[in-house]
């Protein structure tokens, strides 16, 4: 997970809400895997914290224990509540600035690496930041719209439930990962790991919370981001690199994914550097 507090300019940032102003006093907050891009208008200046989920969902369940049986049902808890991929919160210049002192201990305390000594320093010191952050964030009862992460929204993998994880499901994302530009289709994929598609949909679900076809079109997605920014491939080169035989096909599902389409993600990410 990354928090982006912006602490002077303001710019342009792109993902899974589409494309969003941000100014002093804005936090932009992102979920595991979800890809982002900035355009800054003259500058931007900002302050990035990075935070593992499995800490944040420790986080929640002490959070809400009085309520929450263990960590697994936090884990649940926290997809359903906390659902939207990427949000931008509006803390306003005058909480904006009450921050900063604490994002400026926090960056001097990581300069020369993690150490002992200063673990309870920083977790002081973020836990001051998310106690101003936290009313901000926007939550939701249960999934209401398309941008939400539902099963067949090519977004980031989650544990749906708590099962013993099918070795069918492990062996097709191996395979997914390690040829995404095939020409894959569900038939296929159930062939090669000896199940029907029904059952490979099935397991695939429970295991990584998307269909294996949503699952594979977030890989490419990701890659084809990597090319965007690190190579010279026009956008339809580098959706056939990545299995897309149609640049109209890549364009839509790249735009789906990280709100913008691949021509905006490329400026914003070469104007960025």
């Amino acid at each position: 997970m990354k928090l982006i507090f912006v602490r002077s300019g303001s710019g342009i940032v792109f993902s899974e809400f589409g494309q969003r102003s941000v100014a002093l006093g804005d936090v932009v907050i992102l979920g595991a895997s979800t890809l982002c891009g900035h355009e800054p208008h003259e500058h931007l200046t900002v302050t990035t914290i990075y935070l593992d989920p499995d800490y944040m969902i420790d986080q929640v369940f002490w959070q809400h224990s009085a309520v929450l049986s263990d960590r697994f049902h936090a884990q649940q808890f926290a997809e359903t509540v906390y659902s939207e991929p990427a949000q931008v919160a509006s803390l306003g210049k005058e909480r904006a600035g009450m921050l900063m002192p604490w994002l400026d201990e926090m960056v001097s305390l990581t300069l020369d690496g993690p150490a002992p000594e200063r673990f309870y320093r920083m977790q002081a010191l973020l836990c001051a930041v998310l106690d101003v952050l936290i009313p901000y964030i926007k939550t939701t009862p249960a999934r209401m719209s398309a941008s939400q992460r539902a099963r067949i929204i090519p977004a980031a993998p989650r544990l749906r439930q708590f099962l013993p994880l099918r070795a069918e499901a492990a062996q097709a994302r191996t395979l997914l990962h390690e040829s995404p530009e095939q020409l894959w289709t569900l038939a296929a994929l159930a062939a090669e790991v000896h199940l029907s598609p029904k059952q490979l949909s099935r397991v695939f679900v429970e295991a990584y919370g998307k269909t294996p076809l949503a699952y594979l079109t977030m890989i490419r997605v990701e890659r084809m981001a990597h090319l965007l920014r690190d190579s010279d491939l026009n956008v339809t080169a580098a959706g056939r690199a990545v299995g897309w035989a149609s640049r109209s096909r890549a364009a839509e599902a790249f735009r789906q994914c990280v709100g913008v389409t691949p021509q905006e993600y490329r400026t914003s990410t070469r104007v960025a550097r």
